[in-house]
C-alpha cells in the first residue's frame, strides 16, 4: 500500500477494518500522526498524542504499532545506532533511507535503479528475494553547516 495523498480518518478507519482490525481512535490518531510524521518513534507518537488522547499509555502505543505493522499498514525501520524502532505508514513499496549521523534525521530515497529487490547479492541461498533493506549514512547539509561554522570534524569514512 502506498498513499499519495494524505489519508482521512475515516479512510484510515476503512483500511484498518479492511485488514481485519478494529477502528479504534488509537489506531486511527496513530495513523494519522505517523502519516504527518514520518520515521517516528513509540515515544515520539506517545508524547504527540497524550493531550489527545489521555488514556493512551506506553503500552498501547507499542501494541498498536506492532499490530500496524503486522499486518501491513506500517512498516517498521531499525536504523544504525539509534536505539529505536522507528515507523512510517509508505509500505509496499522498496524505497530506502538516508540518515544523518550527527541529527539522526532520516528521509526516505526512492529505488531509482533496477526492479525490487534493487540489489543483486552475490548468493541468495536458495532463498527468493523479498525486499532489499538499505540505510545510506551521511551528514545532512545543516549538521555539515553548523560544524562547519564551529570548526568541527564531522562525519567519517566509514
Amino acid at each position: 500500500m502506498q498513499i499519495s495523498a494524505p489519508t482521512t480518518p475515516e479512510q484510515w478507519s476503512a483500511l484498518l477494518r479492511e485488514h481485519g482490525l478494529r477502528a479504534t481512535e488509537g489506531r486511527v490518531t496513530t495513523l494519522s500522526y505517523i502519516e504527518a510524521h514520518p520515521h517516528t518513534s513509540a515515544a515520539e507518537i506517545l508524547e504527540a498524542l497524550s493531550g489527545t488522547l489521555p488514556s493512551l499509555s506506553q503500552q498501547s502505543v507499542h501494541n498498536i504499532v506492532n499490530d500496524l505493522t503486522e499486518t501491513g499498514l506500517l512498516r517498521r525501520i531499525d536504523p544504525p545506532d539509534s536505539g529505536r524502532a522507528l515507523y512510517e505508514t509508505r509500505t509496499g513499496d522498496n524505497h530506502h533511507h538516508v540518515q544523518c549521523v550527527v541529527c539522526q534525521r532520516i528521509e526516505d530515497i526512492d529505488c531509482i535503479v533496477g526492479g525490487a529487490p534493487c540489489l543483486s547479492p552475490d548468493h541468495t541461498h536458495g532463498m527468493r528475494l523479498l525486499e532489499a533493506s538499505v540505510t545510506f549514512r551521511g551528514v545532512c547539509a545543516e549538521c555539515e553547516h553548523t560544524h562547519q561554522a564551529n570548526r568541527e570534524p564531522v562525519g567519517s569514512a566509514a
